[in-house]
């Protein structure tokens, strides 16, 4: 009876250890019969999706050069703008551009970032330049650009072209380089030469990946 039970465990082995091989075998005809299917041409379309049309590919197409380019039609005001920024833009910037919880919007285009007892600048040191759209950015057209494509935060792209111009042309007045009194629009934007312009230098380097 033992030699029995000791002679099936045997033959129970060897089955299973043949039925495993038959599996590795398989799959290895399996796999080779895939890697000589990936040297097949593939089909121009696998029938998903739809062309894109040209004014959906319009609404993507939203980038504006530091030229101008780009800018749609329309104008704006200081005084909308100031009416926009508070009902859409001042529970994250402040009030006034200053306070946060945000980043901070305005400053003075000679700020030097020293305190002033208000609690905002408070927390920022006396030696670093307040980094805001009067003392950092380079281009007026990235201030509409940014607006219009990630504002407001719960809501971006909302605004309508008209109401990016009246944003842009009150935080630039509030940082003291828009008149109050003239309209904003794609022609004269391009033209507002922005304090940290020329702070800003071409990367040259030749010593690692070149990014232009």
């Amino acid at each position: 009876m033992r030699e029995n039970t000791i002679r099936y465990g045997i033959w129970s082995i060897l089955a299973m250890l043949l039925l495993v091989a038959a599996v590795k075998r398989e799959n290895h005809f399996d796999n080779t019969k895939e890697n000589a299917g990936d040297t097949l041409d593939w089909p121009k379309s696998f029938g998903f999706g739809r062309k894109a049309s040209a004014i959906q590919i319009a609404a993507w197409d939203i980038d504006i050069s530091p030229d101008g380019k780009g800018l749609p039609a329309g104008e704006g005001n200081v005084l909308q703008g100031r009416e926009i920024y508070a009902l859409k833009c001042a529970a994250c910037h402040g009030a006034t551009g200053t306070e946060g919880p945000n980043d901070r919007l305005v400053a003075a285009p000679d700020s030097t970032g020293k305190s002033t007892g208000a609690a905002s600048d408070a927390r920022r040191t006396d030696v670093r330049r307040i980094k805001a759209i009067g003392t950092y950015w380079p281009y007026a057209t990235t201030v509409f650009d940014y607006i219009r494509r990630a504002m407001p935060f719960n809501q971006p792209g909302s605004l309508t072209d008209q109401e990016v111009y009246s944003l842009t042309a009150f935080l630039l007045n509030a940082n003291g380089l828009w008149d109050e009194k003239v309209t904003l629009n794609a022609k004269n934007l391009p033209k507002v030469k922005m304090p940290a312009r020329n702070n800003f230098v071409p990367d040259d380097r030749t010593d690692g990946p070149e990014i232009r």
